[in-house]
């Protein structure tokens, strides 16, 4: 029997058994390609599904630009980025130029009012060489990042923008709705308006394969 026979053979077994083969399921998300040009975060993820997953992430220290106030994602993350962008490139008070690493996590805070500005903080991930003595700044400082442990992400290409931002941030809700980290999710809310964060894996100058995630951070 060809390799083939043999796995229509056990694909029919495992159907009359009652088993299903999730490959895609088990694996979870595929590496972001960026990932093999740069440092990335690691985590572990204990559960995949088809519109998210769960993922437990080990502290380690990023970098932080003091919060930004804006009425735009992209305008707070732009200005954000250019901040944390010039201190790896040098501007810092040891003239140290540090690795890009993946993703650009920037959290947000809507305003309970939707006449005001949101706030938004843009971390990055310090190379591991300096995970123990980043480079100090007064325009950006070290954080122990996560704050909270577990994850529920959800992952969506393209360049990320004010309009694409709240249909993720639904569709993500909506698929832990009824599941058994509903209840898990710890959503910091400003009023009405739920914190969030969105990780970018790509450099501004990526046009294909661009990997972002919508991430709801919670404590078992």
């Amino acid at each position: 029997m060809g390799w083939i026979g043999l796995f229509v053979l056990v694909v029919i077994v495992c159907m009359s058994m009652g088993i299903s083969i999730r490959a895609s399921e088990e694996k979870g998300y595929e590496m972001p390609l960026n990932c093999k040009k740069v440092e990335c975060a690691s985590y572990e993820v204990i559960d995949s599904q088809k519109e998210y997953e769960i993922r437990e992430y080990k502290k380690a220290m990023w970098v932080s630009a003091l919060p930004i106030n804006s009425s735009s994602y992209e305008d707070g993350a732009y200005k954000g980025f250019n901040i944390l962008f010039s201190y790896i490139q040098g501007n810092n008070e040891e003239a140290a130029q540090l690795n890009m690493t993946a993703p650009v996590v920037v959290d947000i805070i809507p305003s309970k009012d939707p006449l005001s500005n949101s706030t938004f903080v843009v971390n990055f991930l310090l190379p591991h060489n300096y995970q123990k003595n980043p480079p100090p700044s007064t325009l950006a400082h070290p954080v122990e990042l996560p704050k909270q442990n577990y994850a529920a992400v959800r992952r969506f290409g393209g360049f990320i923008s004010d309009n694409e931002i709240p249909l993720q941030v639904l569709a993500l809700e909506k698929s832990l709705n009824g599941t058994k980290w509903e209840s898990s999710i710890v959503k910091k809310s400003n009023g009405n308006a739920m914190t969030y964060t969105i990780a970018g894996y790509n450099s501004p100058f990526d046009k294909e394969n661009r990997v972002n995630e919508i991430i709801f951070w919670f404590d078992k």
